[in-house]
């Protein structure tokens, strides 16, 4: 017996592929801008704005989990979607983490 898909689970599916590009985008920006001459002025808009959309991408993220693990709860629903949707959201987190972990050890 095949169950529909849930809903929570394709939101949050489309909503972590979004938020991942958004970070991986931002994350490419602010290299390029931090490998100009004179590097990133973090007192800049342009750093600021960089910022407010890390900030906005990773709630996003966040959101997108919680309506995975909705998603996941749902009985008689195929959790497909809200699997991969954790998935990815664990991929990000890690690699974002991986990230600024790499950033703190070559400024030391």
């Amino acid at each position: 017996m095949s169950y529909p898909h849930s809903g929570p689970g394709i939101a949050s599916f489309i909503a972590s592929l979004f938020a991942g590009a958004a970070i991986l985008a931002l994350v490419v920006v602010a290299g390029v801008m931090g490998s100009q001459p004179g590097g990133m002025d973090e007192e800049s808009p342009q750093a600021i704005i960089l910022g407010l959309g890390l900030i906005a991408s990773a709630g996003l993220l966040v959101l997108s989990f919680v309506l995975g693990v909705t998603g996941m709860l749902q009985p008689k629903r195929n959790k497909l979607f809200a699997i991969m949707e954790a998935t990815i959201a664990a991929l990000v987190v890690v690699g974002f983490c991986g990230l600024i972990v790499l950033g703190m050890v070559m400024t030391n």
